[in-house]
C-alpha cells in the first residue's frame, strides 16, 4: 500500500460514496470523464486495499463487477434506528423475490430483475432487511430478523415466511432459476406490495417505520 495515496484515489472514493450504489469501473471512468478505464481501474484497487488495512466501519466490496462503499456487515444493525425505511416497488418486489426464494444468490436475483438487483440490495441491506454473506463470486441473501419484526411476523423461518407472502399476495412466485439454467426468471405479481400486517406472535421489538411506495406502480 503506497504510504501516499493519488488523487484519483480519492476521488474514486468521492464517487463510490456519492453514489450510495455499486458502481462498475466503467461507470466511475464515466462519473470522473476519465477516457482511459485501466488507471481508474486501479485507483478502485488501491482504495480496495487501503479499506482493507485500515481500521473503519467502512469497507469496499466487489457486488459482481461493480464496487461499493459501505458498512461493514457487523456494523449495519447498529444504524438501523436512523436509517428510513423507504421502498419504491421495485424495492418490493426485490424483496419479495429474496424472502420467498431464500437463500438466493444475488447473481440469481440478477438473472430475475436485471442489474438494479445490484442497487436494490445494497438498499436493503442497509435498511437492515436483508443479510448478504459471500458465496463464491458473488453473494448468498436472506431476511433478517428486523424483516421479520417489521412486518409482524412471529418467527424468521423461510417456510413461515413463504406462508406470509403467499397469504399476502394471493399468488406464489413461481421456482427461482438456478444460476446455470436457463430458465426463465421467476414472476412476482406486477406492483406486488407487501404491507406490515398484524403480528402473529409476540409483539415487535421496534416501531416499524411506514413504507414509501406507490404499490399501484410497475416496479
Amino acid at each position: 500500500m503506497p504510504s501516499k495515496l493519488d488523487d484519483l484515489v480519492f476521488r474514486v472514493e468521492a464517487i463510490l460514496f456519492a453514489a450510495g450504489k455499486p458502481l462498475s469501473v466503467k461507470e466511475i471512468s464515466d462519473a470522473l470523464g476519465a477516457d482511459d478505464y485501466r488507471p481508474v481501474q486501479q485507483a478502485v484497487r488501491t482504495l480496495e486495499k487501503t479499506y482493507s488495512n485500515r481500521q473503519s466501519a467502512l469497507e469496499v466490496r466487489r457486488v459482481g463487477d461493480r464496487y461499493a462503499l459501505q458498512l461493514q456487515e457487523a456494523y449495519v444493525p447498529i444504524v438501523h434506528s436512523v436509517t428510513p425505511v423507504e421502498m419504491a416497488p421495485r424495492t418490493v418486489k426485490a424483496l419479495t423475490l429474496i424472502a420467498y426464494h431464500q437463500p438466493l444468490l444475488q447473481s440469481v436475483l440478477v438473472r430475475m430483475i436485471g442489474d438494479v438487483a445490484y442497487e436494490e440490495v445494497q438498499h436493503l441491506r442497509g435498511v437492515g432487511l436483508v443479510r448478504t454473506e459471500p458465496k463464491g463470486s458473488t453473494l448468498e441473501l436472506t431476511t433478517t430478523r428486523r424483516f421479520a419484526e417489521y412486518f409482524g411476523l412471529g418467527s424468521t423461518r423461510p417456510e413461515e415466511i413463504r406462508r406470509f407472502l403467499e397469504q399476502k399476495l394471493g399468488v406464489a412466485p413461481g421456482p427461482a432459476p438456478s444460476a446455470e439454467s436457463g430458465e426463465p426468471p421467476a414472476a412476482v405479481p406486477p406492483g406486488a406490495q407487501v404491507e406490515p400486517d398484524e403480528p402473529s406472535g409476540p409483539e415487535p421489538t421496534a416501531d416499524a417505520p411506514p413504507i414509501d411506495g406507490d404499490p399501484s406502480a410497475e416496479a
